[in-house]
């Protein structure tokens, strides 16, 4: 049996990385933003095969993590969801619910956090600022560009810090 607390970690974000959030990107394109449906319609998310792959293929070397912008609140649909597509289990980061910083800023601290205690393999993430930042700060990064970028996704992730 391999000690898992030894191994690298290989941490992995949701929202366009594992999960295909298109079908509800609409209820960030009005006004106002419609954030607790855009929430609510998550558990609905379609898999992405690219990313469900990589996970899978990082879980034999790897300890995975979850770090995600989602809110708290959101915790029991997101682990749902993880294990109705079979994932490897990992613990998964979340925000505080009223924590509205950017992406950017809270992923790479939780990161960093995370690095004075592990080796961190890979971050995998959709967000060029999230990726560009972890980049700065010494971590190896493969950007999830196997989705089309949402305007509305990137000014959430950006200025309002809602995911």
């Amino acid at each position: 049996m391999t000690d898992s607390s030894r191994l690298p970690l290989a941490v992995f974000d949701l929202d366009n990385t594992l999960a295909d959030t298109a079908h509800r990107q609409h209820f960030l394109e009005r006004k106002p933003r419609d954030w607790d449906a855009f929430f609510a319609a998550a558990p609905q998310d379609p898999p992405l095969a690219e990313g469900i792959a990589l996970v899978r293929e990082s879980a034999k070397e790897c300890e995975v993590r979850y770090l995600t912008g989602r809110p708290e609140r959101c915790r029991r649909d997101t682990l749902d969801w993880l294990a109705a597509h079979g994932l490897p289990e990992g613990r998964v980061y979340m925000r505080r619910n009223d924590d509205r910083r950017p992406a950017r800023r809270t992923k790479l601290e939780i990161l960093r956090r995370l690095a004075q205690s592990r080796e961190i393999r890979v971050l995998v993430d959709d967000d060029e600022l999230v990726c560009e930042d972890a980049e700065r700060a010494g971590f190896t990064v493969v950007r999830a560009r196997w989705t089309a970028p949402s305007a509305a996704l990137k000014v959430a992730q950006e200025r309002e810090g809602r995911t």
